[in-house]
Order: C-alpha cells, then sequence, then structure tokens
C-alpha cells in the first residue's frame, strides 16, 4: 500500500519561506507520484485566489504559482470552510478545482489509513 501525503498550511504572503516550504513539499510529493490533498488555512487561504499567489516573491525558491499548479494538477487544494467565510470568500473566488471544505473532511483524510499529515 501507498502512503498519501497531506499537507496543512496554515501561514501565507506573511510567513514566505514557511509557506512556499510546504507548498514545495506537496509538490515535489505529487510530482514523484504520491497521493497529496493540500490545505490552505488562514492566510494561506487568499493564495488560491487567481493572481494571489504570484505576490510571493521568495529568492532562490520556484514561483509558488508553478508549485500550485503541481499540486493541482495531480493532487488536490482545498480552502478551509471557516477560512474562507472570514474572508468572504466562495468557491466562485478560487482557482479551477480547487474546493470548499471543512473540518469533517480534513479529519476524515488524516486519520485514514497509510496518510502522513504535516502542518506548515
Amino acid at each position: 500500500m501507498s502512503r498519501a501525503l497531506v499537507v496543512k498550511i496554515t501561514c501565507g504572503l506573511d510567513e514566505p519561506e514557511r509557506c512556499n516550504q510546504g507548498f514545495t513539499v506537496a509538490a515535489t510529493a505529487a510530482a514523484s507520484g504520491v497521493q497529496v490533498s493540500l490545505w490552505l488555512t488562514g492566510e494561506a487561504a487568499w493564495l488560491a485566489v487567481p493572481g494571489r499567489a504570484e505576490a510571493l516573491d521568495l529568492p532562490l525558491a520556484t514561483p509558488l504559482t508553478d508549485l500550485l499548479d503541481t499540486v493541482l494538477a495531480a493532487g488536490s487544494v482545498t480552502v478551509c470552510a471557516q477560512c474562507a467565510a472570514r474572508r468572504s470568500l466562495t468557491t466562485e473566488d478560487l482557482l479551477p478545482g480547487v474546493r470548499i471544505a471543512g473540518a469533517p473532511a480534513f479529519v476524515e483524510e488524516v486519520v485514514a489509513d497509510g496518510v502522513q499529515a504535516l502542518v506548515y
């Protein structure tokens, strides 16, 4: 049985290195064939809005848009429902393929057999 990876990112432009590290891990795993579910919470929720990921400019790092595209192509991206509501974001505000879901969906994913969860 192969393991799946759930990566939860809790920061955005406020902490670019930590944010980029989470995206890098998720994209690397997805590109390697690992089943990846990326959760964007808190300030990271904004990064699922078109044009927002481009604002994260971190020297010597892969552009966030490239990392996000990799995860969207091979895995799933979810914005926390409460985080989206606090920011008045709906599915229509987000990049194609990004969903909004709440804590029950997150818990279901992270307690499944063969799942490794990481939080950034």
